[in-house]
């Protein structure tokens, strides 16, 4: 960030401390954007992009490859720390930790989504731009995606294709026509599922089964197509580690795991809450709680069902837990979602964040209820990005 003029300039490929001539992108009433298109003083963390896409006016997927990977986490923790000081009143030191599974933070990306020029070659979106850089790698994706070799070939009639391999050997590509078009897939370097990208979270395979495996230790969950699974190989173990250790179920107790997904830190929880307690899922997506259903069904103390959570505990009668995670969007819970969650009374709850901002906002409400902050982790799980994960836990005062 920079000033000029009495306004705030939002300045993109720079890093604080710097002096950089900056040529303006975009301009409002309140602030400017701003592109680093020459660095006259560098910082001690700047470094050579690795990949040779990054730069200004190029691809808009990496934020911070001009910086070292000490320098990246040191910057996410100040926003996480600057941000729950900011909205929520809470002093706090973080500490942004790596994640196993990505060398020199790049090859970690197993979830892909190229979108497509008119004649069907990929890239990715400039920045706060519809126009597309065309690629023919990408550093910060997993090695099984780029052994697809999507980006080198042409894909007629197709507005976007996703590339996904799983952490059990799977691999997916999801192709989403233009409106009134089919798409020509063409022949491709690794095998792979198709699937055709029929809208509202929907595919249908054209090739292959199109239902991915990923192993969490000893536990295999399927996950249907392109629903929603973490991209960093790391983040799904490390994850729920840390969500078990704050959540501690113990045998008997009642837990709720609210945005639940394809179960993942259900599966967790049903095995820490024994035959003797119960699990109460809710999720928002139908193909999401259908693998849910069948990733959970060695375990009859949980139950998945789909709703939105906002009237889905009313509707569903739940009245309280002991333990309860969630893990919204970037949108957050919201006031009313928080109210309804805080009148359930539970000893301890897990809050699993992609958005420092809404997560403080949030962690503010819940003070308000009697649930201050007790524990934070933040984890790399998007190297090269400005974006990080944490989990949060209160306990009831």
């Amino acid at each position: 960030m920079a000033r000029h003029e009495g306004r705030v300039v939002f300045v993109r490929h720079a890093l604080p401390g710097e002096r950089v001539l900056a040529q303006v992108t975009e301009e409002t009433t309140r602030f400017l954007r701003a592109d680093a298109v020459e660095i006259l003083d560098p910082s001690p963390d700047r470094v050579v992009p690795p990949c040779p896409y990054a730069g200004p006016g190029r691809c808009g997927g990496c934020d911070w490859q001009h910086a070292t990977l000490e320098a990246q986490r040191g910057l996410k923790s100040a926003v996480v720390a600057e941000q729950l000081a900011r909205l929520a009143g809470i002093e706090r030191e973080v500490v942004v930790e790596e994640l196993p599974g990505a060398k020199d933070g790049l090859g970690w990306r197993t979830r892909v989504q190229f979108a497509a020029r008119p004649g069907g070659e990929l890239g990715f979106r400039r920045h706060r731009s519809h126009d597309i850089e065309t690629v023919d790698a990408c550093l910060i994706a997993h090695p099984e995606v780029e052994a697809v070799g999507a980006e080198l070939r042409a894909w007629p009639g197709a507005s976007a294709v996703e590339v996904i391999a799983s952490s059990a050997g799977d691999r997916a590509v999801v192709v989403r026509p233009r409106p009134r078009r089919s798409v020509t897939v063409p022949d491709l370097d690794a095998g792979s599922s198709i699937l055709v990208d029929q809208g509202k979270g929907h595919t249908a395979p054209r090739r292959g089964s199109g239902v991915l495996r990923e192993q969490v230790e000893d536990r295999e969950f399927r996950v249907a197509g392109s629903g929603f699974w973490q991209v960093h190989p790391g983040a799904a173990e490390t994850l729920l580690d840390a969500v078990l250790s704050y959540a501690a179920p113990e045998p008997g107790e009642w837990a709720l795991d609210l945005y639940c997904g394809v179960g993942l830190f259900a599966a967790g929880l049903a095995e820490g809450v024994g035959a003797e307690g119960a699990v109460f899922g809710l999720e928002s997506e139908s193909a999401a709680v259908r693998d849910a259903r069948a990733n959970l069904r060695d375990l009859p103390q949980a139950r998945v069902e789909r709703g939105r959570v906002e009237e889905a505990l009313d509707r569903f009668q739940i009245e309280r837990a002991d333990i309860i995670v969630v893990d919204p969007p970037r949108a957050g819970l919201g006031r009313e979602v928080v109210d309804r969650i805080a009148s359930l009374e539970a000893t301890r709850i897990v809050y699993v964040s992609c958005d420092p901002a809404t997560l403080a906002r949030d962690l503010a409400w819940f003070g308000d209820h009697g649930y201050p902050l007790t524990d934070l982790r933040a984890f790399d799980a998007f190297p090269m990005t400005h974006h990080v994960e944490c989990v949060a836990l209160l306990v009831r005062r």
